[in-house]
């Protein structure tokens, strides 16, 4: 019966670090020199929930470019990517209303 707890308590503790060990990236927030990078992400290729609050998980962008949809890119790339940051996104948002 010992064995058996252990192999138990073994393969539980193996597949708990796996599954720290695959968190998303943006799971902590801002993490690994990162920046959320708004108006660069593609229909569908979006990291996470949108300014507007209308969905809330990666991938479910409709339109490319979207200026409410974030990408996480290199931190000091957006710029260069022609992205915005989060008040900039939401600047340009309350301008279309």
């Amino acid at each position: 019966m010992n064995q058996r707890l252990i192999a138990s308590s073994t393969l539980a503790s193996i597949l708990a670090l796996g599954l720290t060990a695959t968190a998303p990236a943006h799971a902590g927030g801002n993490e690994g020199g990162k920046e959320k990078c708004y108006g660069i992400a593609k229909a569908g290729q979006n990291d996470c929930a949108n300014l507007a609050g209308t969905h809330s998980c990666a991938g479910q962008s409709k339109a490319d470019m979207d200026a409410g949809e974030w990408k996480f890119v290199a931190k000091g790339s957006c710029a260069s990517l022609g992205g915005m940051s989060a008040a900039d996104a939401k600047k340009k948002a309350e301008a279309k209303k």
